[in-house]
């Protein structure tokens, strides 16, 4: 039982925690196909401009880079393609209901393995303004100098 709940980052999408004001998140698995799950395990997988949409009651990922399996045949799979996520009908209600409020969005956080599935964490989120990444900008170069200085009052 130990080993199901073992989890091995497969890719983050940095980039949303600095667009974006994370409100809620979500926990789903991904349909995919062998060869994508090979080329997953080899650590082949950006998230960086990708985001989810819900389509006839289905969440699917889309701009969502999974590099063809190098050692695969011409049974590959696209690296682009959209991928459906695997969520409960209240959860996709949820997300349904969150992306008809203005300026809120779904995007992918981080994909992982949990156990022998991989899964991908998404959330709800609300876009920053300029100022915004700027006061965080802010905020984490005098966190980053506070930690310096008292690293230094030690030595």
């Amino acid at each position: 039982m130990a080993d199901k709940e073992k989890t091995k980052l497969i890719a983050q999408n940095k980039k949303a925690y600095h667009d974006f004001f994370i409100e809620e998140t979500f926990q789903c698995g991904i349909a995919l196909t062998g060869t994508e799950v090979k080329s997953m395990r080899a650590g082949r997988c950006n998230l960086k401009d990708s985001y989810v949409t819900v389509d006839g009651g289905q969440a699917f990922i889309k701009g969502m880079h999974i590099s063809p399996y190098e050692f695969g045949n011409i049974f590959n799979h696209d690296p682009m393609a959209d991928r459906r996520l695997l969520l409960h009908k209240y959860e996709i209600n949820k997300l349904i209901g969150a992306v008809t409020r203005d300026g809120y969005t779904i995007v992918p956080l981080r994909v992982y393995f949990k156990g022998s599935y991989v899964k991908v964490d998404i959330a709800i989120a609300k876009g920053k303004k300029l100022y915004d990444k700027r006061a965080d900008i802010a905020k984490k170069d005098m966190q980053r100098e506070a930690a310096r200085d008292f690293r230094e009052s030690f030595k």
